[in-house]
């Protein structure tokens, strides 16, 4: 790897929930280590995607979707996106191309006024609009607020995401590789394991089960032969839920374990045995001591 002006930095993506953070995230990184749900506020802590190359290294913090919170695990989540705006030498602000302007952009936009941060304007999902629509879009951001740059983008089919990545080098100055090349992201594997689990409760479980789950992992260690064994409690808050998440006969349940195990050997590279069991913790989203015991750690903001 050349060190001949060698560039790297830290750009936060944020956004309303839903905007797409993840899917941007995972497709620069070419690899899943944001989970994606059509659900809001899925992503709740900031997770570091590290992209890599010759030249230059950006290390993207994907946050969670900003909103008007509703419990104390909503406060951490947003708390968590606004501290990263101080922390990053760029600022991309993705919105949903087919979504109105309204008071969660406004709210953002107001964050963002007194930062000295250079800010991106992605609008995402440009496949959901005709072309022409994209101008009026544009106008509409670009009167309430001095962007240094505006890039139309599809996170989902990649679109355009080559000129953004040549835009945001752009903008780094020279700078360090803070990790090694082959490294994409800053999170221990366990972490990424849990949430892999959590994104297939929630795929399916749909609008059974809310925001409402936690995934912790107990126990990963590699066994004899090269497998790795896995077991982790997903938390849910009501008994009702515990009965949907496991399923007649189990069947959810085993579903969540098979589709789990397929990503999570494809992150490890390895056959993985995963044991999954679920229990009830009434109301943990707004209990601290509990909020940290599933590391949301109010250090942390």
């Amino acid at each position: 790897m050349s060190e001949l002006n060698f560039k790297s930095g830290f750009a936060a993506l944020i956004g309303r929930p839903n905007a797409g953070k993840s899917t941007l995230l995972n497709h620069v990184i070419g690899q899943k280590i944001a989970i994606m749900s059509d659900k809001p506020q899925t992503t709740r802590n900031k997770i570091q995607g590290v992209y890599t190359d010759e030249n230059s290294q950006i290390v993207f913090i994907d946050t969670p979707g900003i909103h008007k919170p509703k419990h104390k695990l909503g406060d951490f989540m947003v708390r968590t996106a606004v501290q990263s705006l101080h922390e990053v030498d760029l600022i991309l602000f993705l919105i949903d191309a087919s979504e109105e302007y309204g008071a969660g952009e406004e709210f953002i936009l107001n964050t963002l006024k007194n930062t000295e941060t250079p800010v991106f304007l992605i609008i995402n999902k440009i496949d959901k609009i005709h072309p022409d629509h994209l101008l009026e879009k544009i106008a509409v951001y670009k009167d309430r607020f001095n962007f240094a740059e505006v890039v139309p983008v599809s996170a989902l089919h990649g679109s355009n995401v080559s000129t953004l990545m040549t835009q945001v080098k752009e903008y780094l100055e020279e700078g360090p590789q803070y990790y090694p090349a082959d490294q994409i992201t800053d999170h221990p594997e366990r972490f990424v394991v849990s949430e892999l689990i959590r994104e297939k409760v929630l795929h399916l479980t749909r609008d059974e089960i809310p925001h409402s789950i936690a995934v912790s992992i107990e126990e990963m260690k590699e066994r004899e032969g090269g497998a790795v064994y896995i077991s982790a409690i997903i938390t849910v808050e009501r008994s009702s839920q515990k009965g949907i998440v496991i399923g007649k006969q189990g069947s959810m349940l085993k579903e969540i374990g098979k589709r789990a195990r397929e990503d999570i050997e494809t992150l490890l590279a390895s056959k993985v045995f995963l044991d999954l069991y679920v229990k009830v913790q009434k109301d943990w989203r707004n209990s601290a001591y509990q909020l940290s015991e599933h590391g949301y750690k109010q250090d942390e903001y």
